[in-house]
C-alpha cells in the first residue's frame, strides 16, 4: 500500500490516507480490508446515488464552484458524483455538509513542459486579427502536456480508491467514466477563437465586369506583380484592383499620413459609384485576398466567393499568386502593436510586474478584455469588497445547489481571487510526475499563470440572456458596466440577508446620481424641471477646443506634402537623396518628409474642462412642447447635477457613427485632471423669481381617432433592431428608432438614431403602450396577470402586489415588468399604489409613474481620479481594453493577466474614468 500520510490543505485542512483499495484491470483484491472498503462505498451510495451524465448534461469539472482551484491546483479538484459540481480541497467538506453526498472523483493533474521547438511555434507573431485560434493572438497558449490521475474519494473519511478499479459498483464506474469523458460545462460554453468577421458582399454574385480589352480601363492586368502600378499616379505600393473596371489605384490615406493617395476610391466615385468591389493585389494567394466594398451600405472588408472567376477575367491566375504585401489584418495588428497600443499598454517601457492580493490578473477568454477591465476597476472599491469578498463564506454557505447560476456566489468567487490573491495555482508548485512513474521534477509556474484567474463561469452567468454579452465578440465597456450593475441589482434584491445586514441598498446606488434638466419656453419664459437617474456621465468631445492648433496645422501641412509626393511619384526624389553633394537640391527636403512620416502622429489636445462645460451649456430645442402655450415652440435646455454620487463614472464619447453608418473614432487627446470640482454645476431647483409650467397639461393629440378605432401599438421590427444593434447601438435605442419611424426601414431608423442618440431616454426601455379609452381603469376590470410571470417576479424578492402592479403597468411583459421594478428604488411603494389604485394615489406618486426612481447618496461635488479604462481600435466592436488604477500611491496597469506598475499612465487616451468623491474613504 502506497501510504503518503497527510497532504496539507488551505487553512490547515488535510486528507488522511485512510484505507486504500488497490485496483487494476484483471487483478484480484489483494488486501484483507478491501472488502470493508467496498462496504464503505456501498454505504455512501445510500446517502446519494451517483448519477451518470448524459451527452447534453452540464458537468462542472474544470473549476471549483467557490474558488479558482482546478485539477492542476496543489490539492486537485473533487467532483461531486451526484451534482457534477466541483470543489477544491478548501471547500469539499462544505459541499459534503450541504449536499450529504459522500462520493467524489478526485482529479489531480500535473504539467509537463513541451519541447523547446514546440514552444517556439506558439510564440510566433500572429498573422490574422484574431484572439486564439491558428495564426491569432495566443492569449492563453498551452505550453505543457498534462498528465492526469483520477481517484475515487469517500467523505468524510477521505478514503481513497485509485482508478480504474473494476471491483467498484457498476453505477460508480459509469458515473466516473461519464464525468471523465464529458467535455465539461466551461468547454461547451467557450468558443475556441474569435476573429474579425467579414460578411459576403451583396454585390459579389452579380458583379458587372467590363470586357477585357475594351474601354479606357478594360484591359488585362499584367500577371507579373513587378509591373503593377497605379493607373493614375504610378506608385507601386498599396494597390487595389477594381474588379469591375480593371482600374488599378492606390489605397486611401490613413489618419496618420500612411497608406496611399486614394486613387482607387476616386475612380469608384468618378464612375458613378457603380463598381464597389476592389481587391488588394499584393495580398492575392491561392487561399484568398483582401477584398473591400466601397458601397455605402457595406463600406468595409468583405468576402467575395467568386474571387477566382473575377480575377481570372482580368488575366490573374489566383492559384499561382504569392503574397507580396501585408493584409489589412496584418496592418491593423501592426497598428495595435504600435502607436496607440504601445502608448496605452506601455509596452515600450520595462514595467515592474506585480502580484499577490489586489494585483491579480484576469485571463482573456477571447475578446473578454472589456469585462476584465470593468471588473478590475469595480473591485478596487471598498463597498464592492465588503459586500462580496469579505462576506464570501456566508454567501458560499447559503448558495443554491447549483452555484454556477448564483450571481452573489460568482461575484464573491471573483472578488476573493482578486483581493486575496487566491488563484488556485502556486507560483512555486513542484510538478510531481510520479503518476508517470518517473522521478519528480521541480519547476515554478510562470508568474502570470500563477497570478491570474479565468472568470469563465462569471462571464457566462452575467451574459446569459443577452445576445451580445453571451457572445465572444468584443463589446462596449460602458454598456457592460451598466449591464453588470443591472444584473447585480436584481440579484441583490432577491438575495436578501445573504449579503449581510449592511447591504440595504443595491451596489448600483454607489454610482447612481440624478440630473436636473431645466427647460425654458422661449416665448412665455416659463420653466419646467425634471430629474432623471443616471449612472454614467457621458461627455461629448469638441476637437475645435484643441489647445495645440498651431502644431496641428504644421503636422497637417507635412502630411499633405507627403501625400502629394506619393501622387507625383517621389521615386526620383528618393533616388536623388542618395546622390553625392551637388545632387538634386530638393532631395534633403524629400528625405526630411519621409523621415517625418515615421514620427509619432500629432493629435488634437482638448481640455477636459471644455467637455464638462459643454455638457452644462444651454442647448436649443427647436421642437419643444410648451405646456404654457399648449403648442410646440423653441425651448432652452440646461442640465445640472441634482446629486453627486460616491463614485462618478465619466465616459468620453470618442466613438460615433458617421452619416454613412461607418463606425468612427475621434483621434484626440483629452487632458483629464487628477482632481475635479463640479460644484459649480450643482442644480438649485425652481427659483423664487421663476414661473413654472403647468404640471397637468398634456400635449393635445391632433385628429386623434376614436377609441374604438385606435390602431394597435407599433411593435419594433426585429430585423431593423438587429441591424442597428449590429452597428453598435443599444437594443432599447434601436427599438425606439424602429417604433419612431413606424418600422420604415433600416435607413430611416438609422437617421432617427443619429438625430436622437443623445436623448436622455435613448437607452431606456420602451414605455408601456397607452391603454385605449375605456380600457382597464380599475383593478376590477384589469386584465389578470399571468401566474407564471407573477411567480417569476416574486421569486426575485418582490411581493405579489408589487409584481402584479409591474405586470399591469407593462401590459403583461415580464421583461419590462422586471425593469420597471428594479428601476424604482425608494419610490416603488408609491408607484405600486398609483398603478393599483390610481384614483386614490396622491398626485406626487402619480407623477412618479414613468420616472426611473432610485436610491441616491448625495455629497460634495469634489472628486479624485482613481482609475480609467482605455480602448484601442477603430470602434468598440473590435480592438482591446486595458485599465489603469491608482493603488497605494502609484498607478498600476491591468492588461488582462499582466499586472505591473505603470510608468506613464496614458490618462489623455482613456474612454471610461472612475472618480471617487473626496468625502468617501478608499
Amino acid at each position: 500500500m502506497n501510504d503518503k500520510g497527510r497532504t496539507p490543505g488551505k487553512k490547515g485542512r488535510g486528507f488522511p490516507t485512510g484505507r486504500y483499495l488497490v485496483c487494476a484491470i484483471n487483478r484480484k483484491v489483494e488486501m484483507a480490508e478491501d472488502e470493508a472498503t467496498l462496504e464503505v462505498i456501498r454505504a455512501a451510495m445510500r446517502h446519494k446515488t451517483p448519477k451518470v451524465p448524459g451527452a447534453y448534461d452540464r458537468v462542472h469539472k474544470e473549476e471549483c464552484a467557490f474558488s479558482f482551484d482546478t485539477p492542476l491546483s496543489p490539492g486537485g479538484l473533487f467532483v461531486n458524483l451526484s451534482s457534477w459540481q466541483s470543489y477544491g480541497e478548501e471547500y469539499v467538506l462544505l459541499d459534503y455538509q450541504r449536499s450529504n453526498n459522500r462520493l467524489y472523483l478526485h482529479q489531480q493533474w500535473h504539467k509537463v513542459p513541451l519541447p523547446e521547438e514546440e514552444k517556439a511555434s506558439l510564440e510566433a507573431k500572429p498573422d490574422k486579427l484574431a484572439i486564439g485560434g491558428n495564426g491569432g493572438f495566443q492569449v492563453d497558449a498551452d505550453k505543457f502536456t498534462i498528465e492526469k490521475t483520477h481517484t475515487l474519494v469517500v467523505l468524510p473519511e477521505f478514503l481513497r480508491v485509485p482508478l480504474p478499479c473494476p471491483e467498484l459498483p457498476d453505477i460508480v464506474i459509469q458515473a466516473v467514466q461519464g464525468v471523465v469523458e464529458s467535455a465539461g460545462a466551461a468547454s461547451a460554453e467557450q468558443a475556441a477563437a474569435w476573429e474579425e468577421e467579414r460578411k459576403v458582399s451583396r454585390y459579389a454574385e452579380n458583379l458587372p465586369q467590363l470586357e477585357a480589352g475594351l474601354g479606357k480601363w478594360g484591359r488585362e492586368t499584367p500577371s507579373d506583380p513587378s509591373k503593377w502600378s497605379c493607373d493614375k499616379t504610378g506608385v507601386k505600393e498599396n494597390l487595389w484592383l477594381n474588379l469591375s473596371t480593371g482600374f488599378i489605384g492606390s489605397g486611401r490615406q490613413n489618419w496618420d499620413g500612411s497608406g496611399g493617395n486614394g486613387a482607387a476610391m476616386r475612380h469608384y466615385e468618378a464612375t458613378g459609384c457603380k463598381y464597389p468591389l476592389v481587391v488588394k493585389l499584393g495580398t492575392i494567394t491561392p487561399h484568398g485576398a483582401d477584398v473591400y466594398s466601397y458601397a455605402s451600405d457595406e463600406n468595409d472588408m468583405v468576402q467575395d466567393p467568386y474571387l477566382v472567376q473575377h480575377l481570372e477575367h482580368w488575366g490573374i491566375n489566383m492559384m499561382s499568386m504569392q503574397k507580396t504585401e501585408k493584409t489589412m489584418a496584418e496592418l491593423q495588428i501592426d497598428l495595435n502593436m504600435s502607436f496607440e497600443f504601445d502608448k496605452i499598454t506601455e509596452s515600450g517601457a520595462a514595467l515592474e510586474p506585480l502580484s499577490g492580493p489586489g494585483y491579480v490578473g484576469l485571463k482573456n477568454l477571447g475578446n473578454s478584455c472589456y469585462m476584465n477591465s470593468v471588473l478590475q476597476v469595480l473591485w478596487t472599491l471598498p463597498p464592492v469588497q465588503q459586500r462580496y469578498a469579505a462576506n464570501a463564506e456566508a454567501i458560499f454557505q447559503s448558495a443554491p445547489a447549483d452555484p454556477s447560476n448564483d450571481v452573489p456566489t460568482q461575484m464573491a468567487k471573483v472578488g476573493v481571487a482578486l483581493t486575496e490573491g487566491r488563484t488556485g495555482v502556486s507560483a512555486a508548485a513542484p510538478m510531481d510526475i510520479e503518476s508517470n512513474g518517473g522521478a519528480g521534477v521541480a519547476a515554478a509556474a510562470p508568474r502570470e499563470e500563477s497570478n491570474a484567474v479565468r472568470p469563465q463561469a462569471f462571464k457566462t452567468l452575467i451574459g446569459r440572456g443577452n445576445a451580445e454579452f453571451q457572445s465572444n465578440r468584443q463589446q462596449d465597456a460602458v454598456e457592460y458596466f451598466q449591464h453588470l450593475l443591472e444584473v447585480l441589482s436584481r440579484a441583490e434584491r432577491s438575495a436578501g440577508q445573504r449579503l449581510g445586514p449592511a447591504a440595504t441598498q443595491p451596489m448600483a446606488a454607489a454610482f447612481g446620481f440624478q440630473v436636473e434638466d431645466r427647460v425654458q419656453c422661449s416665448e412665455s419664459g416659463r420653466v419646467s424641471y425634471r430629474r432623471t437617474p443616471q449612472n454614467v456621465l457621458a461627455l461629448d468631445i469638441d476637437p475645435e477646443a484643441a489647445t495645440n492648433k498651431d502644431e496641428l496645422e504644421e503636422y497637417k501641412e507635412r502630411t499633405a506634402k507627403r501625400a502629394k509626393l506619393k501622387e507625383e511619384d517621389a521615386t526620383a526624389y528618393i533616388q536623388a537623396s542618395t546622390l553625392p553633394d551637388g545632387g538634386d537640391a530638393t532631395a534633403p527636403v524629400v528625405t526630411d518628409l519621409l523621415k517625418d512620416a515615421k514620427d509619432e502622429p500629432i493629435l488634437p489636445r482638448v481640455p477636459f474642462a471644455s467637455c464638462i462645460e459643454r455638457w452644462g451649456s444651454t442647448e436649443e430645442m427647436d421642437d419643444y412642447f410648451s405646456a404654457a402655450l399648449a403648442r410646440r415652440t423653441r425651448g432652452l435646455k440646461r442640465s445640472r447635477f441634482a446629486t453627486f454620487p460616491p463614485f462618478l463614472m465619466v465616459q468620453l464619447k470618442r466613438y460615433y457613427v458617421s452619416k454613412d453608418w461607418t463606425p468612427k473614432k475621434l483621434e484626440v487627446l483629452v487632458d483629464v485632471p487628477d482632481n475635479l470640482n463640479l460644484e459649480h454645476l450643482r442644480g438649485s431647483g425652481p427659483q423664487a423669481d421663476e414661473e413654472l409650467q403647468p404640471e397637468d397639461a398634456p400635449e393635445p393629440a391632433s385628429n386623434a381617432p376614436a377609441a374604438a378605432e385606435a390602431p394597435a401599438a407599433v411593435q419594433p421590427d426585429p430585423e431593423i433592431v438587429a441591424a442597428l444593434t449590429g452597428m453598435g447601438f443599444s437594443e432599447n435605442g434601436s427599438k425606439r428608432a424602429a417604433v419612431a419611424t413606424q418600422n420604415g426601414g433600416t435607413e430611416a431608423s438609422m437617421e432617427w438614431v443619429l438625430a436622437h442618440m443623445d436623448d436622455q431616454d435613448f437607452n431606456d426601455p420602451l414605455p408601456a403602450p397607452a391603454p385605449a379609452a375605456g380600457a382597464a381603469a380599475s383593478p376590477s376590470i384589469a386584465k389578470a396577470a399571468d401566474p407564471d410571470s407573477l411567480a417569476m417576479l416574486t421569486s426575485m424578492g418582490f411581493t405579489s402586489e408589487q409584481a402584479e402592479a409591474a405586470l399591469r403597468a407593462c401590459d403583461g411583459s415580464l421583461e419590462r415588468a422586471a425593469d420597471w421594478l428594479f428601476s424604482r428604488g425608494d419610490t416603488l411603494d408609491a408607484d405600486v399604489a398609483a398603478v393599483l389604485n390610481p384614483a386614490a394615489a396622491p398626485a406626487t406618486a402619480t407623477a412618479a409613474l414613468g420616472e426611473a426612481g432610485g436610491v441616491v447618496d448625495d455629497g460634495p461635488g469634489r472628486y479624485t481620479l482613481v482609475g480609467f479604462i482605455s480602448h484601442m481600435g477603430s470602434n468598440t466592436a473590435c480592438g482591446h481594453y486595458v485599465c489603469h488604477i491608482r493603488k497605494e500611491g502609484r498607478w498600476v496597469i491591468y492588461n488582462d493577466e499582466k499586472v505591473a506598475v505603470s510608468a506613464k499612465p496614458p490618462k489623455d487616451l482613456g474612454y471610461l474614468y472612475l472618480f471617487k468623491r473626496d468625502d468617501v474613504a478608499l
